[in-house]
């Protein structure tokens, strides 16, 4: 209705304007040389008008044709820009699909409508790479890291290749391009945390490790490895004071702090150590300074004495020791308590060891040797996840590549597997 309204107020206006000017008196006239032209006002007025709109159509159709070019390069790049979108949509479809084919030549039909753009580029790389065609994967990723605002995604595919080849150098160092381009990307920390980790660049994988990481492991494993003497000792002083029930790490740190002179220190902390977890290892490496039997059995008996020798490992401890010097009663005893707590084959074959020391008859050393056959085999280093076992500790499982699962712990409490590793 509003329109209607407007319609007829318009034309009563220009009706009304024609009216006047048909009624304009007087006369219009015009010399151009010999050329005299006049004309009453109205017929001026519309000649004027008439004029004009000729002139106007005239340069309408004038720019219309000059504008052909432009306007079929638009409508080329429409043409283009619809078809090229189709041919992304369907590589998507075919990507999702796992149609390798059909991706391949989609992706290409859509480079060509609508030219190297980081859709189209990545789209292509990843139809390659289902593909089969790694090196032209490649090459488009590498293509990718050119774009200022996809390099990420250049780097990570790339990244995503050097894995997949087991290439842990190259992977680690496409992840520090890849966090350059875009800082904080929360699943490139993780995954570079798992490359430095494969690479073994424990120091590298510490610096990047979670709340939910076991930092004391990297750590240790970063101080066994570091060359540098005080650098060494700070990675392992970090070690254990991230968990002072660490035995590699108490172990490390010790070995570190001898080698600067602190013997004392060093002591300290295999004893803190042993308090809270009990290892042959520990004690090892507490005596490992003194030469003399003697002198080993007293620094023993000290050792020990923190948490008492109730303890299986402190009873195994002080028998060995005193049977290394000689002390072969209280051998007998310390043994014969560590066999009330403990199974072992290892303390059958000490008992063993002690009747023949003191010349005891062939039939008690044949028992002795019989039941350390039966006995529960003795504690190692074992795989939480697939049970291999090792003498010495490692920060990974050389048979399962689980990184943190060494345990020491009876081969009888972890899962079987089909071969152990005998590695050291």
């Amino acid at each position: 209705m509003r329109r209607v309204v407007l319609i007829l107020l318009v034309a009563s206006i220009v009706v009304g304007l024609v009216w006047e000017v048909a009624h304009l008196p007087g006369l219009i006239s015009a010399q151009i040389g010999t050329w005299h032209i006049a004309a009453r006002t109205p017929v001026a007025v519309l000649g004027l008008v008439l004029l004009v709109a000729l002139t106007y159509f005239v340069f309408r159709g004038l720019g219309l044709i000059w504008s052909i070019p432009r306007r079929w390069r638009q409508w080329q790049a429409r043409r283009s820009r619809i078809h090229g979108e189709k041919a992304v949509t369907r590589a998507l479809v075919a990507l999702a699909a796992g149609d390798a084919a059909a991706a391949r030549r989609e992706s290409a039909r859509a480079r060509r409508f609508l030219g190297d753009t980081p859709q189209t580029v990545l789209l292509a790389a990843q139809a390659a790479r289902l593909a089969g065609k790694e090196d032209e994967a490649e090459r488009l990723y590498e293509l990718l890291t050119n774009h200022a605002e996809a390099a990420f995604l250049g780097f990570r595919g790339l990244l995503q290749q050097a894995v997949s080849k087991g290439d842990w150098k190259t992977a680690a160092e496409l992840a520090r391009k890849a966090e350059a381009s875009h800082p904080g990307a929360a699943w490139l920390r993780a995954e570079r945390l798992q490359l430095a980790i494969q690479a073994g660049n424990w120091k590298e994988a510490a610096s990047l490790a979670t709340a939910e990481t076991p930092r004391h492991v990297l750590l240790t494993a970063a101080a066994q490895e570091e060359k540098n003497p005080k650098e060494a000792l700070r990675l392992a002083r970090r070690a254990w004071e991230e968990n002072p029930e660490f035995v590699p790490a108490a172990l490390i740190y010790a070995e570190r702090l001898r080698a600067s002179g602190h013997s004392r220190q060093a002591l300290s902390v295999l004893q803190r150590t042993w308090q809270k977890t009990p290892h042959p290892d520990l004690a090892e490496a507490a005596l490992q300074p003194l030469t003399t039997p003697l002198e080993r059995w007293r620094a023993a008996k000290r050792f020990v004495d923190a948490n008492g020798e109730k303890n299986p490992e402190a009873l195994l401890l002080l028998a060995r020791v005193a049977l290394a010097a000689g002390l072969l009663g209280e051998a007998r005893r310390y043994a014969e308590a560590a066999r009330e707590r403990l199974n072992q084959r290892r303390v059958w074959l000490l008992l063993a060891d002690i009747e023949a020391a003191e010349g005891g008859s062939t039939q008690a050393l044949q028992e002795d040797l019989r039941q350390a056959a039966l006995a529960e085999p003795d504690p190692t280093w074992c795989c939480a996840s697939c049970g291999a076992t090792y003498r010495s500790w490692r920060p990974v499982c050389l048979n399962c590549h689980a990184f943190g699962r060494l345990a020491w712990t009876s081969p009888m409490r972890a899962p079987a597997v089909a071969e152990t590793v005998a590695a050291s």
